[in-house]
């Protein structure tokens, strides 16, 4: 039987659904899991959902760094999951605006390690699911991410301004509708296969769920030892920068920010804007991430 706190924590999540299904689904899971880490030690077995406070806050960070040995940007996340907690139950002020305060070092965004991920042809033809394949390719081709490719309708994708892809917000993570450019024959390839495929729907068949289609695109994926797609957006993302500035990315063995001259800045931080956007950043400095610094 589960306790009243674990119950009510999913109540919670249930009765509100804020942002898009992976959002919400991973919110889901880090909040239960959150609330079960303060049941084991004996102390808050008397907690509800309502009693949340600053102490369970600090020892849910300790945990989570001493303990469970999290990076700061996995804790900065679940800080993030504890604030929408606090927001839901009116005691805002139970969390810190500063992650400082709580012991959180800042996010290290630069690293200039390429973590982009390149797929084959002769790797997809691997995948037997036609549509599956295809979602893989739209990923590629356009840098999105998994619930973007699976949820992906060509139909209203292809329906605004030519030579533009819409993205619907309940696809996006955060809800955040966003346009992409359609740059190159093989984006066009890819999108005149998806609408053959989808028809008037998405790219997941008609009768299955989200949550089913996203359970076949893990255990195929893995099974090619292709666990690591997200990959793919570094390649987009590593790509766009190349076409735009007209020189490799940091993370691609081009020059770094401090070897840039101020016309060539300029032009760095234009391109990182852009491809900030087409990735549904909307934050420049997110793409030190995708292109390093």
């Amino acid at each position: 039987m589960r306790h009243i706190l674990v119950r009510e924590i999913t109540q919670l999540c249930e009765r509100n659904k804020d942002g898009s299904f992976s959002t919400q689904a991973a919110r889901k899971d880090i909040l239960i899991q959150a609330g079960k880490q303060l049941l084991e030690i004996g102390r808050f077995r008397n907690m509800g959902v309502t009693g949340l406070k600053p102490k369970h806050v600090q020892f849910l960070v300790n945990q989570w760094q001493k303990v469970d040995g999290l990076s700061d940007a996995t804790i900065k996340n679940r800080i993030a999951h504890l604030r929408w907690w606090a927001d839901k139950i009116n005691k805002q002020n139970v969390i810190p605006k500063a992650n400082a305060q709580l012991g959180i070092g800042r996010r290290k965004y630069v690293t200039n390690q390429n973590k982009s991920v390149r797929i084959s042809d002769e790797t997809l033809k691997n995948i037997k699911d036609e549509r599956l394949r295809c979602s893989i390719e739209l990923q590629r081709a356009f840098g999105l991410r998994r619930e973007e490719c699976l949820k992906f309708q060509p139909s209203y994708a292809l329906a605004g301004s030519p030579g533009i892809v819409r993205l619907k917000a309940s696809w996006c993570k955060g809800g955040r509708a966003r346009e992409i450019p359609i740059l190159n024959d093989y984006q066009k390839a890819v999108l005149a296969r998806a609408a053959m495929l989808a028809g008037a729907g998405s790219m997941i068949p008609a009768g299955q769920r989200y949550v089913e289609r996203l359970k076949q695109y893990e255990n195929t994926t893995n099974f090619l030892g292709l666990s690591r797609l997200h990959g793919l957006r570094h390649a987009y993302a590593q790509n766009r920068y190349k076409e735009l500035t007209g020189r490799e990315c940091p993370a691609r063995g081009g020059p770094t920010n401090k070897q840039l001259d101020q016309e060539q800045k300029e032009a760095d931080r234009a391109a990182r804007l852009v491809i900030s956007n087409e990735l549904g950043h909307n934050r420049e400095n997110i793409t030190a991430v995708y292109l390093g610094r």
